[in-house]
């Protein structure tokens, strides 16, 4: 190799680095770029969900305000009123005493929405939890005994499953997507066997009423009547009932009774069983028992209010003898019966001043009290 072509190598060697540097250059510079870029977009996402953030306290904060700047007066709230909680069977053709049709279902869904009624869960009248919005009227929905009418399945013409849109669950459920305002809130009363009486359909029907936020109540196992039963023989309807419905739905606690027949134990001293017991090793506890009844009930914050004890509503228009549904709604309508009108809130109780002397005092302490002058 002689002198030139070395020099030749040289430079080529040279100037091979140099471009190797200035690449490991631009990478390092590219990164770097890139690192930045992407902090920048994160500093970014960070600040928008901030401002998100920011956004949604300043809605709830007006949400409050306004909530607090709701004159009772002006809605004519007052939650010492009484609540209809009413009372279906089958939900069938053709009418009778105890069934209602489909389309007369229809129709009391839409007075009651018409006429300012709103549902609530059982649970939650019981408990003195009522949230609904100013001026509403809470109404509680029940259907005893678990009929096949009440959530029916029907195969179509592919071969699938769906709810008969004429069983009580297809109804609501329609009824509630037509008026999202109208809560779906109902709680289906059911006896052991085959709930809803289709073999193989239980386990789903069960968990879709709960997923849907409605709820499950204690029939008694063998719809029994209660007027001679024994200690035992109570905590075996109540209990085995119980612990059928953990078998399909585990997280689930059934907290609520309607008396079959609406019969109670003649023996005073078992009475409390209707309240809690055990069967089998495994607790059950109602919150609220109820009768079949004749009327509207106390509200959760009257004095003499007793959530073992809560009457119902007959919603039916055949032999209901001036108590039925209609009955009732004539009542709230002309002024001889006051209905619960809410404030909106549930942390506070408000009333017209002429009600003072019903309210539980124990709830001085438990929420605010907004009474004021209906004259006014």
């Amino acid at each position: 190799m002689n002198k030139k072509q070395v020099v030749l190598m040289g430079i080529m060697l040279l100037i091979a680095v140099a471009i190797i540097a200035c690449d490991e250059s631009a990478e390092e510079e590219g990164n770097v770029l890139d690192q930045s870029q992407e902090e920048e977009t994160l500093d970014q996402e960070e600040e928008s969900k901030e401002e998100e953030a920011d956004e949604l306290t300043e809605e709830k904060s007006e949400d409050e305000k306004m909530e607090e700047s709701v004159d009772p007066a002006l809605v004519k709230a007052n939650e010492l009123g009484e609540v209809m909680v009413l009372m279906y069977h089958h939900i069938d053709e053709p009418e009778d005493t105890w069934v209602r049709t489909p389309d007369n279902f229809r129709r009391d869904l839409q007075e009651l929405y018409d006429r300012g009624f709103r549902p609530v869960s059982l649970e939650d009248y019981a408990t003195g939890n009522i949230e609904i919005d100013p001026g509403y009227k809470p109404v509680v929905l029940t259907f005893d005994d678990g009929r096949q009418n009440n959530f029916n399945m029907i195969e179509n013409s592919d071969g699938e499953w769906e709810i008969d849109s004429d069983s009580a669950v297809g109804i609501l459920t329609d009824f509630h997507e037509e008026h999202p305002d109208f809560p779906l809130e109902a709680t289906f009363f059911i006896n052991g066997g085959t709930p809803f009486e289709q073999e193989g359909l239980v386990e789903y029907k069960l968990n879709y009423i709960v997923d849907q936020g409605m709820d499950i109540g204690n029939h008694s196992y063998t719809h029994a009547n209660f007027n001679n039963l024994s200690a035992e023989k109570l905590q075996y309807e109540l209990g085995r009932l119980n612990n059928m419905v953990l078998e399909y739905l585990p997280d689930y606690e059934m907290n609520t009774l309607a008396l079959p027949f609406g019969s109670r134990p003649k023996d005073e001293e078992l009475m409390d069983y209707l309240h809690q017991g055990e069967y089998d090793g495994i607790a059950y506890e109602n919150i609220a028992v109820l009768e079949v009844g004749w009327d509207p009930y106390l509200s959760p914050f009257h004095e003499n209010f007793n959530p073992l004890k809560i009457r119902r509503v007959r919603a039916s228009e055949m032999d209901v003898d001036g108590v039925g549904i209609y009955d009732w709604l004539g009542h709230f309508e002309s002024g001889a019966r006051t209905p619960y009108v809410s404030d909106g809130s549930k942390e506070t109780i408000s009333y017209p001043s002429t009600f003072e002397d019903r309210i539980d005092h124990s709830y001085w302490e438990k929420k605010e009290l907004r009474s004021y002058d209906p004259e006014e």
